[in-house]
């Protein structure tokens, strides 16, 4: 017995020591979960600044805003695509080109509720029978629409090659105030000084194809000068090299990760 209690003495210290060791193994082993801090402030960033607010897609330069009960057309071309959304509260067209005024697309809508906003050049170009649904609104005008306040932009090129695209004063951009929420739709146009100067916007919409707008290399430091908090790129096939929406997020992020970037899929049969 007394033989048996002095192995023990020395045993019993040996495996508490070992069981701690292997102990301190497996905690050094166990996986740890971490979250990588940036993609959560992205994510929250987004869904914050999409509260209340649905974007849906259609195609190139025509999209839909859902804020609230406010239903929102974007120059609206693609009567099948549209006609399965509900009933537009407003339309805005931006241009007289055939991706963004569309007349057939318009005579397959309900407009019984629906105010058409447009600058002259395009009203000039409706039928009469939009008359009781228009809404004149040209560069640096501003009206409220309901709930929402519907101010144009110009939009232009500056490019001596390119001035026969979009000449100063014909199209609109333009920026919603939504609540709390400022949008910017910036229609077909470059890098323009009304652009960079414009403040306070939470999300913005540019284009980015040439030859009729800008290339990314031109957008990212627009974009940089009025700091949008998000950006989709949309309106931007065309030369593939200057229409590539991922090099333009990768870059712009770089230089200012504040700024966050959405990519969605604006072509999705081609």
């Amino acid at each position: 017995m007394i033989q048996y209690e002095t192995k023990m003495r020395y045993i019993l210290p040996l495996l508490i020591l070992l069981g701690c060791l292997i102990g301190c193994q497996q905690t050094k082993k166990s996986p740890v979960t971490t979250i990588n801090p940036s993609t959560e402030t992205t994510d929250t960033v987004i869904a914050q600044l999409l509260t209340d607010l649905h974007i849906t897609p259609i195609h190139h330069a025509s999209f839909i805003i859902q804020w609230k009960e406010t239903t929102i057309f974007i120059d609206p071309v693609n009567a099948a695509a549209f006609n399965q959304h509900l009933d537009p509260d407003i339309i805005l067209i931006t241009d007289i080109h055939g991706d963004h005024m569309h007349i057939e697309t318009l005579d397959s809508l309900h407009l019984e509720k629906t105010q058409l906003i447009a600058p002259q050049a395009v009203a000039e170009k409706l039928p009469a029978a939009y008359t009781d649904y228009l809404v004149v609104l040209n560069n640096g005008e501003k009206k409220e629409v309901g709930p929402v306040i519907v101010e144009g932009i110009p939009m232009y090129n500056l490019r001596e090659e390119a001035l026969q695209y979009h000449p100063k004063g014909r199209g609109n951009g333009y920026v919603l105030t939504l609540g709390s929420k400022k949008i910017y739709i910036s229609g077909d146009t470059e890098d323009i000084p009304e652009m960079k100067a414009l403040t306070d916007i939470d999300i913005a919409f540019v284009c980015m194809n040439q030859p009729w707008t800008m290339t990314v290399d031109r957008a990212i430091p627009a974009v940089m000068s009025f700091k949008p908090k998000l950006v989709y790129p949309y309106h931007y096939r065309g030369k593939e090299k200057d229409s590539d929406v991922v090099r333009f997020k990768n870059k712009l992020q770089q230089k200012n990760p504040e700024i966050n970037v959405v990519l969605l899929d604006w072509y999705p049969n081609s």
